[in-house]
């Protein structure tokens, strides 16, 4: 889930720039981690202690209340009686991908998925895209080719994957939906040459670039096999003890099993 941080980070300077260009510094001191890393290390936190995944999102979000919720999930996890809210919105992919690196299975990712979805986003959009991307990295990180996970995503998810980022980019604008953003995410992992690159075409879309980048990221890691260690180093300097704490012990868990 490294690389799905990274892109937050890296992303999350140019989300209402509208930056159109791969040509970018990757960090500086307005590069910061916002929701999009949050939900992820609550997600992991919640797959290493049993906790019921509603619980942990509302736990994170009042300890970092300002790290750029939607105002629909700040509502939600500001309300005494939690209850889903319909949502499509991307949130559902970005923050899935602790998922796809602690199952063995692909039925049990595609399930798992649903269920840390469903809390807020249990719109069948919102199911999809999470679905979608935690498949994604799933099958990258067990060495599938680009093709095949390009072919997996739209025949079993119905996203159509065949522009390419330069024809995405010219009239792309600022999108939160899963619909009109997961499947760009996607394409910007497809069509990259390294993990920097996945970043930098995700980046370069000119919308909810933090997302994108996040989404593209964490597919990218598990298919170029990490995240270069400049990056990794930039990343994990981003985070408050707490959050690296949780990556740490995710990567060891992961490291033993």
């Amino acid at each position: 889930m490294l690389g799905a941080i990274a892109g937050d980070i890296i992303g999350s300077r140019f989300e209402h720039a509208r930056i159109k260009s791969k040509d970018f510094e990757l960090f500086n001191r307005q590069s910061v981690f916002t929701d999009d890393t949050v939900l992820t290390i609550a997600v992991a936190d919640s797959l290493l202690h049993k906790i019921p995944y509603h619980k942990n999102f509302r736990e994170y979000f009042h300890d970092y209340p300002n790290a750029g919720y939607g105002g629909r999930f700040r509502r939600w996890a500001r309300s005494p009686q939690p209850v889903p809210y319909g949502s499509f919105g991307n949130g559902s992919a970005m923050r899935v991908s602790p998922i796809a690196w602690y199952y063995d299975s692909l039925d049990d990712v595609l399930e798992e998925a649903l269920h840390s979805a469903e809390s807020t986003h249990n719109h069948p959009e919102g199911i999809k895209g999470a679905q979608a991307v935690a498949a994604a990295i799933y099958l990258a990180r067990n060495g599938s080719s680009k093709s095949a996970i390009k072919s997996y995503v739209e025949e079993q998810f119905c996203y159509d994957l065949s522009a390419s980022v330069d024809v995405i980019r010219e009239n792309y604008g600022f999108e939160v939906s899963c619909q009109k953003s997961v499947p760009q995410a996607i394409i910007s992992f497809l069509e990259s040459t390294d993990f920097e690159d996945a970043v930098r075409n995700a980046v370069s879309l000119g919308g909810d670039s933090d997302t994108l980048a996040c989404i593209a990221g964490g597919i990218a890691e598990a298919f170029y096999g990490g995240v270069p260690q400049e990056i990794a180093e930039e990343t994990i300097k981003s985070l408050d003890r707490r959050l690296k704490k949780v990556l740490s012990e995710f990567e060891g868990r992961l490291r033993i099993s």
